[in-house]
């Protein structure tokens, strides 16, 4: 890396702690550190979920994707955009206003339990620990990709990378809490978009023209052009179902309950769903163009990249496809521009990694040490309790993705199916439903939660291929409604339930 490149990436870090500072003499009690006092406009709300919701799985797992597989892996792009725009759409403005109806709640734990009047904590408490277990592997693929960048930029050891990369997030996530995630999410979105569309652009003039690159990438392989052929029924139903995670993902839900006013949720919409396809349109055009530019570029030493490069069927290809964003960034610009771009990359990194951290402590300090613990205990407690959480997840997180062969998409695609099938059923029905019950939605969450886990671990081939998602899904809806028809809602949920949906 150049010196040029090394500086513009300093500048960038800095930048981010200084927001960690910043929002640090913001953050007063729990309900700030959390959930930023409510007061997110659509702006920031809509590229936070954004940039914390896509990750390093924007800039490095889809390029890749497609970099190894062609089109056929676009499938996945197409059901995020879907799930995202219904999310935006129908959940956004209820959960918003509901979760403020529902005793003011700040966490989606502490949504369920007062949505359902459960005394016994037994929904917050396993709730929250769906939401460890899970976001546990989700951070882990933060930090795999956060390390396989700074290993391909800096040429240091995949272990040193790790903890280095793992030291600066924790940093300004530990000190600032939501706001400090969600201001430097807004930038972090910004930096990644315009990375997403600068990068293909740029790549398509040097390879001539839109045609011309189209051309190249149809003469190394023909099939790269083609969504559908070699994509069986099963592999196209999986891609599209990680639309379905959305309704059940915590750190996007949160964007939605901190926004200032439900009135805000059209212009956040507007604004997070044109960011988001345009994003997918330049990590599947990076990927495609990228095979093509590395197959036609006989002359470039790419070992100067700091990029290994394989022959497979007489195609050159990144022994690592993952990478092939940070290796692109850094042939095709100017190094301090490789550098705004590289910190793109960390940027959509540092953006999901810091809100699964912030959902993953809120949920020990507001779901398990107040409830269960000490349930007089003081805001600024609770503020402490939940940035030392921080660290301590985090350092699981990097203890898990200490093995440099693991996958940012594997890693990804896991706890976003976790989380969709254990929480996304049950928040839809709660918005929509007022006959589903407590009982109902603890028994979904349950079924939900374990069938991603049996699905995915122990079952495999033939119809067990399918995205563990879909079946997590559909039963944890079965089970909630059948189990809610077995008993009737307190009369004071039901009136509740009239009151949020008048609002």
């Amino acid at each position: 890396m150049s010196t040029a490149t090394l500086i513009t990436f300093i500048v960038y870090l800095l930048g981010m702690l200084g927001i960690g500072f910043a929002a640090y003499r913001l953050t007063s009690n729990l309900s700030d550190y959390v959930l930023g006092g409510r007061r997110l406009g659509p702006g920031v709300a809509a590229l936070s979920a954004g940039a914390s919701d896509m990750s390093g799985w924007l800039l490095l797992g889809l390029p890749g994707a497609i970099y190894a597989s062609g089109l056929s892996a676009a499938w996945i792009g197409v059901g995020l955009a879907i799930g995202a725009y219904l999310n935006w759409q129908f959940v956004a403005r209820r959960l918003r206003v509901f979760t403020e109806v529902a005793n003011d709640s700040i966490t989606v734990p502490d949504y369920l339990e007062n949505r359902f009047r459960d005394h016994s904590h037994v929904l917050r408490v396993i709730s929250a620990f769906v939401i460890l277990l899970f976001f546990t592997f989700y951070t882990s693929s933060g930090m795999v990709a956060g390390a396989k960048l700074f290993e391909a930029s800096f040429e240091l050891s995949y272990t040193q990378a790790l903890w280095i990369g793992a030291i600066v997030t924790i940093s300004y996530t530990f000190l600032g809490g939501f706001l400090a995630v969600s201001w430097t999410d807004f930038v972090q979105g910004i930096l990644m978009f315009f990375a997403l569309i600068a990068v293909p652009i740029v790549a398509v003039s040097e390879l001539g023209g839109w045609s011309s690159a189209v051309d190249a990438v149809g003469q190394i392989d023909p099939t790269y052009l083609n969504m559908v052929q070699g994509v069986g029924a099963l592999a196209i139903i999986s891609s599209m179902a990680w639309g379905l995670g959305y309704f059940g993902q915590p750190h996007i839900l949160v964007r939605f309950m901190a926004l200032r006013s439900p009135k805000d949720v059209p212009k956040a919409r507007f604004i997070g769903i044109g960011w988001m396809v345009l994003g997918l349109y330049g990590a599947i055009f990076t990927g495609l163009f990228g095979l093509a530019y590395i197959n036609s570029a006989d002359s470039l030493d790419l070992s100067t990249f700091n990029a290994e490069v394989i022959t497979e069927g007489g195609i050159q290809m990144l022994a690592d496809s993952e990478k092939i964003f940070i290796t692109f960034s850094q042939i095709l610009f100017h190094p301090v521009i490789a550098g705004i771009l590289l910190a793109a990359i960390l940027s959509a990194i540092m953006s999901t990694i810091d809100s699964q951290l912030l959902v993953s402590s809120s949920a020990l300090a507001e779901d398990f040490y107040k409830a269960i613990f000490r349930k007089n205990a003081s805001e600024r407690e609770l503020v402490w309790v939940g940035r030392f959480a921080v660290a301590a997840i985090a350092l699981i997180a990097v203890l898990m993705a200490g093995n440099p062969d693991s996958t940012v998409l594997g890693l990804v695609s896991y706890a976003w199916a976790g989380f969709g099938a254990a929480f996304g059923p049950i928040i839809i029905l709660s918005l929509f439903w007022k006959g589903i019950t407590r009982n109902g939605a603890l028994a979904g969450i349950i079924v939900g939660a374990v069938t991603v886990v049996v699905w995915a671990d122990f079952l495999s081939g033939g119809i067990f291929d399918l995205y563990e998602i879909v079946p997590g899904f559909l039963l944890n809806t079965i089970v909630a409604v059948v189990v809610s028809k077995m008993g009737t809602p307190p009369k004071e949920i039901v009136e509740e339930f009239e009151k949020a949906k008048s609002m």
